[in-house]
């Protein structure tokens, strides 16, 4: 029965991580749309996108007091709908307040949501007792991939906002209803590791978490850079195409969702510390690469690199923040998912700066170095020998014990 729970927790879950990669991609690749269908100004429209992230961040915070109250499952159960119901909102308003508040729920809700995902499925790796974060995170790169190419259909066919998301929307959110009786919170059984916190299982001390905290900034700001900067920087600096243009960040996302599918298998050969740096100088390594490129080809290259390796930083950072806090995962890891926001809040405009004041070539080099620092943190991710990322393995013979009930 438990293996069974375990098993259905874990495939609910996934699909969870994957339906709201594709609403966050409605979203983010319609912003033109949405800007011209409600007239929004270039100088109004960063406003909107940086209170997005901010909300996020306020319903990060406002979810790790609820899971004091209720399970994680609860708040994702609800979170989902809203989320997914709130692009509607922005696909069907008529006046810029309506957009507005769309966006302001979509923000709290998304908030709600990333944290109370990534708590569930840091509870449902302690007790599978080896690494599957990073399946779920490959699932929400999968989501992402789909998401872009729906709305890359909808505005090629020229279809309304609301025409283009309303199906989506609504097979989306009958299937997360229908899937969230199955998710599996974090049984009372679960075996306590050891309080590396200093705590005593009573608080989540925050210079304990800084770390990691930096960490999930650093990897954000890496992530932002490709996300908004890829385009420009491959069009403008590097003389691709405009159709060449549009490639870095497909390819960044295709072996983000590679990176993320095989590894939890070397997270279990080599160890959540060894897979963490790895995936550090591979990013490091991207980013030089787009920084020195002499076309347009070799800055794909870098892209491509760059999300090999930042791939494999987030879902670990969030499986370190619950070995760092047994007992107390869930206030971790929404205290940990709002630096994720503070990232994404930070890149965009810090390259853009630096791009402008500097040079684009130089600009590229900041995140570089900042995911680099991720080296000096590595221990935070467990000791040497964890080959599962949670600092409480059973042995390696229970994995191959399970047989056929494994997943």
């Amino acid at each position: 029965m438990t293996d069974a729970r375990l098993r259905h927790g874990r495939a609910s879950l996934a699909f969870s991580f994957f339906a709201q990669g594709v609403a966050f991609a409605l979203l983010v690749t319609r912003i033109p749309a949405v800007q011209e269908r409600y007239g929004i100004s270039d100088g109004l429209l960063p406003v909107f996108l940086a209170a997005v992230p901010v909300l996020a961040g306020v319903g990060s915070v406002l979810t790790g007091r609820a899971v004091r109250r209720i399970a994680p499952s609860a708040v994702l159960r609800w979170s989902q709908p809203v989320v997914l119901l709130s692009l509607l909102g922005v696909a069907g308003g008529r006046d810029v307040w309506h957009v507005a508040v769309a966006l302001g729920v979509f923000g709290l809700a998304v908030g709600a949501l990333d944290a109370s995902m990534n708590m569930l499925g840091v509870s449902l790796q302690r007790e599978y007792g080896r690494s599957i974060m990073l399946g779920f995170h490959a699932a929400y790169s999968l989501g992402g991939i789909t998401g872009a190419t729906l709305a890359w259909a909808g505005a090629h066919q020229d279809l309304a906002l609301l025409t283009s998301y309303l199906p989506v929307v609504l097979l989306l959110v009958s299937a997360a209803l229908v899937a969230s009786r199955w998710y599996a919170d974090r049984t009372g059984g679960e075996p306590e590791g050891p309080d590396e916190a200093g705590s005593g299982g009573t608080g989540v001390p925050f210079g304990v978490l800084m770390p990691l905290c930096l960490v999930m900034a650093f990897a954000y700001i890496g992530d932002s850079t490709v996300s908004n900067w890829s385009a420009k920087y491959l069009e403008d600096v590097l003389g691709g195409s405009e159709e060449l243009a549009t490639v870095p960040y497909n390819a960044y996302m295709v072996t983000t969702l590679i990176g993320r599918t095989v590894g939890d298998l070397g997270v279990r050969r080599f160890g959540a510390v060894a897979v963490v740096r790895c995936g550090t100088l591979l990013a490091a390594a991207g980013f030089a690469v787009v920084a020195t490129a002499p076309g347009p080809w070799a800055g794909i290259g870098g892209f491509t690199l760059l999300g090999l390796g930042l791939c494999v930083v987030v879902p670990q950072t969030f499986a370190a923040a619950g070995r760092l806090a047994p007992g107390r995962s869930d206030a971790a890891v929404a205290r940990l998912n709002v630096f994720n926001y503070v990232g994404f809040l930070v890149g965009s405009p810090l390259v853009g700066a630096l791009g402008d004041a500097w040079s684009y070539r130089g600009a590229m080099l900041v995140p570089m170095v900042l995911v680099l620092a991720t080296l000096g943190y590595a221990r935070s991710f467990g000791s040497d020998d964890a080959r599962y990322g949670g600092g409480h393995e059973r042995p390696r013979v229970v994995d191959v014990g399970r047989g056929g009930n494994e997943v």
